[in-house]
């Protein structure tokens, strides 16, 4: 019974000396997308769209819920946010090539389309990114119309 209060104590005193600890924020700002708003010509809806259900996780930036402060938690969100920035950073748009871009826009639609995009675990505590089928709409039109357009600008040159 008493290694158990023991190994009860360690634990609530291991969690609390982890809660000064944590991984770097992704605290950049919004204005590194700017470029990719420029280029694809999103519609207002559409950039709304961007910015709740997107930049978090595929941008520099990323507005931290209150929940971020608790490890572990922050190590997991953390790491969804460094996968998102792998697959697609909207903040380095610049650095994609023509057909990079055209690729990352037929993703970007197509997962969309599929409800593979925004992630469950966003939705749940983002209520605002959970997608109406005309918004998904929007995205998948602005989307193929990027696409479009990038592809045309790789057959020009």
């Amino acid at each position: 019974m008493k290694t158990k209060i023991i190994i009860k104590y360690f634990l609530v005193f291991a969690f609390i000396v982890a809660q000064f600890f944590g991984p770097e924020k992704n605290e950049g700002d919004l204005v590194s997308v700017a470029s990719f708003i420029a280029e694809t010509n999103p519609p207002e809806n559409v950039i709304k769209i961007l910015e709740t259900t997107c930049y978090d996780c595929h941008s520099n930036k990323t507005v931290y819920p209150w929940y971020h402060n608790i490890t572990p938690v922050n190590f997991w969100l953390a790491s969804h946010v460094k996968d998102g920035k792998k697959h697609l950073n909207f903040s380095k748009w610049d650095e994609y090539s023509l057909k990079k871009k055209a690729h990352k826009m037929d993703e970007l639609y197509e997962e969309v389309e599929e409800g593979e995009m925004p992630l469950a675990s966003y939705t749940w505590t983002h209520s605002e990114a959970n997608l109406t089928q005309e918004q998904v709409d929007a995205v998948v039109a602005w989307g193929k119309k990027a696409q479009a357009d990038y592809k045309l600008q790789m057959n020009l040159e």
